[in-house]
């Protein structure tokens, strides 16, 4: 295979020591191979004016050398937080309400993409393959066979994707769809946004369902693990483990967003404390939500009601000594994140609707085998599939949230271990790096069809 291309819209800062956990950068980092020369190319998060396309800046390290361009104001508003944010980011979350629509933004997405082509095109080589990254780049492939690249395409798609009965509410729909048709192979997190995905291409046309696959996402388990155990004797592993008093900790780690369930997810908490009060001063449940968006209105009203939520919470049910809810809306480094997973007895992950959710994967890898903690997880959930033996919930049910954590929280041993046990089973089975192989073979075969 030649050279790696993976096109995304953000591109992280190799330099940055202080990695969220989980989302798609993560994953990507983790699947990256040091033996494998890779350009990565997208946005570097800066906005400037400027009346021509940007050049791209280049920075290498090892194998992988960061290509990123900045973006206008303009683009910025239009692409990414109107038409990425807040039309496609709703509606693949099926949340149709939250969508705001504007022609106006429609054709910035499509200029950006264009942008983002032109822009690539000088730096890709005859024999690289390119591999493209979620909803903020579905035309990438089309804008970039507009410019003449005949290189393998292919497109990973990190949300979930919904069925025709949604998606056809996009007023570009079609336009989308028959824009995806130039990517040589598709990948989704699981077989319903597969299937999903597969009949709105039949439905434009698109006869071969080869060209859709479902290959989820998974981390790098083995170094995880070790970064939790290195953290886990941690000055700040020690602070909060002495802030404890020896009581369970419940764990929740998640970009503040309004697909997490949080709300629901406090309430379920509160049914806990309302039905279960031997758990009184007993349990303490940190949420980690870092802020994103946060010149969004939809995510603004979502931190205030949050706030509420939380606040009335605490009210009811605190102690002198005791605070039900610890609730933290900053970035927390991924290894500090790694030894607070391995601490804490129960990680609660509910999302309303989620691609895959990478924290659950790395909660399980962060255990101690001896005496792991238990996770409660959304049957909504990516993930929910490969790790059935966790805890599954309905999200929307806060009295299933109250009776899973209530279960958690009082399981013995052995059967946290048994639980354990085959959750590691299929982290390890699924990693980052078989998912990036699993998905380039497919990606190399598909153009190999196409081409016979």
């Amino acid at each position: 295979m030649g050279r790696l291309v993976i096109v995304s819209n953000r591109v992280p800062d190799p330099r940055e020591r202080n990695k969220p956990a989980g989302g798609l950068a993560v994953g990507l980092a983790d699947a990256l191979r040091e033996d494998q020369q890779t350009l990565w190319f997208g946005w570097s998060g800066r906005q400037v004016e400027a009346d021509a396309d940007p050049v791209p800046s280049l920075d290498t390290h090892g194998t992988v050398t960061y290509a990123t361009i900045p973006l206008t104001p303009a683009q910025h508003r239009g692409y990414y937080q109107r038409f990425s944010n807040g039309i496609l980011w709703p509606l693949c979350h099926y949340r149709l309400g939250l969508m705001n629509y504007a022609r106006a933004d429609w054709l910035q997405y499509l200029e950006v993409n264009r942008m983002f082509a032109r822009t690539l095109a000088p730096l890709l080589k005859p024999d690289d393959i390119i591999w493209v990254h979620d909803y903020h780049l579905l035309p990438l492939a089309q804008a970039l066979r507009e410019l003449g690249v005949t290189s393998p395409i292919g497109f990973f798609l990190h949300i979930p994707f919904p069925p025709w009965s949604l998606f056809r509410a996009l007023p570009p729909a079609t336009a989308l769809l028959d824009d995806m048709k130039a990517y040589d192979l598709i990948g989704v997190q699981t077989e319903e946004d597969a299937q999903n995905l597969w009949e709105c291409m039949r439905l434009e046309g698109m006869t071969d369902p080869s060209r859709v696959v479902a290959c989820p996402i998974g981390i790098d388990p083995v170094s995880f693990s070790e970064e939790a155990r290195d953290a886990f004797n941690g000055p700040e592993v020690r602070r909060l483990r002495e802030s404890l008093h020896d009581e369970p900790l419940i764990i929740g780690v998640d970009r503040l967003d309004y697909s997490k369930g949080l709300e629901e997810r406090f309430l379920g908490y509160e049914r806990l404390l309302i039905r279960y009060p031997e758990h009184h001063r007993h349990v303490t449940y940190l949420q980690v939500a870092p802020v994103s968006r946060g010149e969004v209105e939809e995510y603004r009203l979502l931190r205030r009601q949050l706030d509420e939520t939380i606040g009335r919470i605490n009210g009811a049910f605190a102690a002198y000594d005791w605070t039900p809810i610890r609730y933290l809306t900053r970035p927390i480094a991924r290894q500090t994140l790694a030894g607070f997973y391995r601490l804490a007895d129960v990680a609660l992950v509910t999302p309303l609707r989620d691609g895959m959710n990478l924290v659950a994967k790395e909660y399980v890898a962060a255990q101690d085998p001896e005496d792991p903690g238990a996770l409660v997880l959304s049957h909504l959930a990516g993930a929910a599939p490969e790790l059935d033996e966790a805890l599954l919930v309905n999200p929307h049910d806060a009295d299933a949230i109250a009776d899973a954590l209530h279960l958690a929280l009082t399981m013995k041993k052995e059967e946290r271990k048994r639980r354990w046990n085959i959750l590691n089973s299929e982290i390890r089975n699924t990693t980052a790096g078989s998912w990036a192989r699993d998905f380039l073979k497919a990606l190399n075969r598909s153009r190999k069809t196409s081409a016979g």
